[in-house]
């Protein structure tokens, strides 16, 4: 059985790692944690590596503990960031924390009885009672400026136009403080993180090191990119988000669905729990049968199982059935029901009384916003890509009539090749 390094090595979740790490690891239990920015009351799929960062290191014997940065939140972390963020009240805050909290629960055990179970914390439970003061003199001075600002992290904001407020260049040392605090009350000995926070979790290393002599650990996994070059976790309606009410489960779905073959092959490994010889079987299959894209199919599955349950999952497959995998069925299969309960259709009132004047595809689907110009929506129509309940059409001055109303309400449309819209005549 592979060690928890071993594991997180082949999955191609591992990057940067600090001597001695692994061999803490194999030695004893290891209490470790990573931080989760309380941003919004959910978490999206960019959130999902270190969550299963978490899961592999409790299923591996380890304790995991999640923080939520109720108190770092109030500050904002300007890794990766090219400007400020607007900070957020208390009262938004706490929300959030909340939301992410109750994320949290579905993934890990917080059995109390587990002699590793997982551990919840708010950074702002110790910090509420550290005065400003207090800080500097006893956090402060244990870390140069010089050290601060050698990180990439610092440097390129200071190169840049918009410079850095000195709340942001302290998030290094809260951060710090963060693991020191742990380590101290918790006997954390290990953080782990994404590779661009490999700055910020060595300042804690290096402040455990100068406040107490204490020696901790470190590792960071690589950021998840896609390969077409696009920003992984978004979508045409923004972030993919793990609650079901932001992205529901056909969404959630479709995200995975729709991977490139380069990317399903690098997540496949990454973000299920399939083991080495399941994941070798499947790429196999991909070389031999790409057309099937099996590899995706499991993706967009395990995931989808594992973040809103099997019964979503189900759903979620019928639905795309309905919508993609039946096409030379009848549209009148699709029931009344059916029509208002697939999920993922963006619905759009339209007046009926139009149909029957008689209009034109193009001037209905501005009229609609399913397309923001006529000159958009006709040069789709040209490329081939737009349907009125699956029937292609191919001229944008094409009348819609009444006839053609589903149910004598309903018009199906669908944009390219994910997009859907249920346009109902009132």
């Amino acid at each position: 059985m592979n060690t928890f390094i071993e594991e997180l090595k082949w999955r191609g979740m591992l990057q940067d790692i600090m001597p001695g790490t692994e061999e803490q690891l194999n030695k004893e239990t290891t209490s470790a944690y990573i931080g989760f920015d309380p941003t919004a009351d959910s978490l999206h799929i960019g959130s999902l590596v270190p969550i299963l960062l978490l899961v592999h290191l409790q299923k591996a014997g380890h304790k995991p503990i999640a923080l939520v940065g109720g108190a770092t939140g109030m500050v904002g972390d300007p890794t990766g960031k090219s400007e400020e963020r607007n900070l957020l009240s208390e009262e938004v805050l706490n929300k959030n924390v909340a939301g992410v909290k109750a994320q949290l629960e579905k993934f890990l055990n917080f059995d109390p009885t587990l002699p590793n179970a997982a551990e919840m914390v708010n950074n702002f439970d110790w910090f509420k009672n550290i005065s400003f003061l207090d800080f500097i003199r006893d956090t402060g001075k244990h870390i140069t400026v010089n050290y601060m600002m050698a990180k990439d992290s610092v440097k390129k904001r200071l190169e840049g136009e918009t410079g850095m407020s000195f709340t942001e260049f302290t998030y290094q040392l809260v951060q710090g403080f963060d693991f020191y605090w742990l380590y101290k009350n918790k006997n954390c000995k290990l953080q782990m993180g994404g590779s661009d926070q490999w700055g910020n979790i060595v300042t804690g290393t290096e402040l455990i090191r100068r406040k107490i002599q204490g020696e901790a650990f470190a590792f960071t996994c690589p950021l998840i990119t896609k390969a077409d070059g696009g920003k992984f976790g978004k979508s045409e309606q923004g972030n993919i988000w793990l609650d079901p009410t932001k992205t529901t489960p056909y969404q959630f779905y479709q995200f995975w669905l729709n991977a490139s073959d380069t990317d399903a092959q690098k997540w496949i490994k990454i973000f299920t729990f399939l083991s080495k010889e399941e994941i070798e079987a499947l790429l196999q299959d991909q070389q031999t049968n790409a057309a099937e894209r099996n590899l995706q199919k499991t993706l967009a599955k395990e995931l989808t199982i594992f973040v809103h349950g099997k019964e979503e999952y189900e759903k979620a497959l019928e639905t795309t059935h309905k919508l993609f995998n039946n096409q030379n069925a009848s549209i009148e299969t699709l029931s009344e029901d059916d029509l208002n309960n697939i999920e993922g259709l963006q619905k759009q009132d339209v007046a009926k009384q139009k149909i029957i004047d008689g209009i034109d595809v193009a001037t209905l689907l501005t009229e609609t916003n399913i397309f923001l110009s006529k000159g958009e929506a006709k040069k789709m129509i040209q490329n081939g890509g737009l349907s009125i309940n699956r029937i292609k059409i191919n001229n944008s001055q094409q009348l819609i009539e009444a006839s053609q109303l589903l149910h004598n309400k309903y018009l199906l449309v669908q944009k390219g090749k994910k997009n859907y819209y249920l346009l109902k005549a009132i």
